[in-house]
């Protein structure tokens, strides 16, 4: 006897499908899975089996051979003992032949419980794009099934509930319908706020810059600053994710196992800030497997690297492809994986081992052979790419002491937002969201400039020998400087602040 049931898998955050076919036939009793299956897989019969046990429901006593098909793709998981089990039931005629549309897919305990699954969203949308028409995952999964369109979605608690539905013995909800109980969230932090941070207004100027405009920042300056407090209130001036966005973010955070319990769409950019310690695959993604890294977790949101120079040089080399494609590609021997990391990287550090160099409070402890080489482990590439260098300077007890009110995110944020929205309608046939985003082949389109500004331009790029991809980041940002001025078009102004932003390298990095 033969049944075929369909799952799916995962190729990094894309779904494939999986037909597990089961034969039986006379013979030694036996359970052979095939099909290129981990141990995970595999230990699926036996999980199978005793479930069988538990619930009173047939076990074939002769040669059972399980195929999952593509032989030729590995599949990995827990997520094949729904399918597996299913498959067994319907060879052995206790179950209907399920129709070709629907799909099966979750761990099974024991004791016949669903247990929630890794990934469950985007397997999912790709079933979707496949044309299936009805999908049965766990129950504590039934957030994600809710966001796909056009499908069936059932959330299942347990293969008794399953067998019924299935043999028309009883009915499920739908996901949109379902209710988890028993979910708690746990508690949001406070949300951190720009008025917190007294003074710096040329630091606060530069994150909203980078803000309205995706562009990356670098922060230097001694300790005590304030140079983390501002990166981590930079999210609170990001304009929300669309929906498009939402999606993508999700889909990374499903296949990572970070969605909460009952969690849905996400709606709050992301925010990692991964210890200097982080290794490039942890950075980047890797395994036998791949799976996404920190770049692809900030996806759509903010990657902050605390003590810069401290991360390992191999890390941050690595962050160069990504910062420029909005992607990476991971290769293995069994092929290549991409990895959507298109994320605003804000990066604090020290100017010198001791933190003092050029401090006008402190003197520096540090010798210039000493402090050159703390500098240089930020390479000449990487450095380029920081559209944006600013300089926090400590400020004074004037400040830290005045009662004045400083600006919220939430009036920073409106005006981001509004540039953002001036973006959206300029580059919507370019399918970009920012001006970071903006490719060199429409650069001039996208950012006339007068007459005296593209003569004061020139003067300073001839001067101080800027490089085309320089040209380029400046040019970017001048016109996110105009899109917050309301100004269609960039004038000198708008130049001579975005060139502000590239200065500090001169200062640090040529001192020795």
């Amino acid at each position: 006897m033969l049944s075929t049931v369909k799952s799916l898998g995962l190729a990094g955050i894309d779904a494939f499908s999986v037909t597990i076919e089961t034969g039986l036939h006379r013979g030694i009793p036996s359970v052979d899975i095939v099909g290129l299956a981990d141990k995970a897989v595999k230990e699926s019969r036996d999980r199978v089996r005793m479930l069988f046990y538990n619930r009173q429901y047939p076990f074939p006593d002769g040669k059972v051979l399980i195929n999952l098909v593509p032989a030729d793709v590995r599949k990995s998981g827990s997520i094949y003992d729904l399918p597996i089990a299913v498959s067994l039931l319907c060879a052995q005629g206790f179950l209907p032949q399920p129709p070709e549309h629907a799909v099966f897919l979750g761990e099974l305990s024991i004791t016949g419980a669903l247990v929630r699954a890794v990934g469950v969203l985007p397997m999912l949308l790709g079933a979707a794009r496949q044309g299936i028409k009805r999908a049965f995952i766990p129950f504590d999964n039934a957030a994600e099934g809710a966001i796909v369109q056009g499908m069936e979605v059932y959330p299942v608690k347990t293969i008794d509930q399953l067998v019924q539905f299935l043999r028309g013995q009883d009915s499920l909800l739908l996901a949109g319908s379902v209710e988890p109980a028993d979910v708690k969230l746990p508690n949001a932090p406070p949300p951190l706020d720009l008025r917190e941070v007294r003074g710096q207004s040329a630091a606060k100027r530069a994150l909203e810059i980078a803000a309205a405009g995706g562009h990356h920042l670098l922060m230097i300056g001694s300790p005590g600053t304030g140079k983390t407090m501002l990166a981590k209130r930079l999210p609170s001036i990001l304009p929300p994710l669309s929906e498009a966005e939402s999606l993508d973010v999700t889909r990374i955070y499903s296949v990572c196992d970070k969605l909460p319990v009952g969690g849905a769409l996400l709606t709050e950019r992301p925010f990692r800030a991964p210890h200097h310690s982080i290794s490039a695959a942890g950075l980047c993604g890797g395994g036998s497997i791949p799976v996404p890294g920190e770049i692809s977790l900030a996806h759509n949101g903010v990657l902050f690297l605390d003590e810069l120079p401290e991360f390992q040089r191999p890390a941050l080399e690595a962050l160069r492809q990504p910062l420029e494609s909005g992607e990476i590609t991971l290769s293995r021997a069994q092929g290549s994986l991409t990895f959507p990391s298109r994320f605003m990287l804000a990066a604090a550090m020290n100017p010198c081992p001791c933190g003092y160099f050029g401090s006008s409070s402190r003197a520096c402890t540090c010798t210039p052979q000493k402090a050159a080489a703390y500098l240089n482990k930020i390479s000449g590439p990487l450095l380029d790419r920081m559209d944006l260098q600013v300089e926090v300077n400590p400020i004074g007890f004037e400040t830290l002491s005045t009662a004045n009110t400083e600006e919220s995110s939430a009036q920073v944020r409106q005006r981001v937002c509004a540039a953002r929205a001036v973006q959206a309608a300029r580059y919507q046939r370019l399918h970009i969201a920012c001006n970071a985003q903006l490719p060199s082949s429409v650069l001039e389109e996208a950012c006339p400039m007068s007459e005296n500004a593209r003569l004061r331009f020139g003067q300073i790029f001839d001067k101080l020998g800027f490089s085309g991809r320089t040209y380029d980041r400046i040019l970017k940002v001048a016109r996110t400087i105009a899109d917050l001025a309301a100004s269609e078009t960039i004038h000198s102004a708008h130049i001579l602040e975005a060139v502000q932003y590239r200065s500090l390298d001169r200062k640090y990095w040529n001192h020795s």
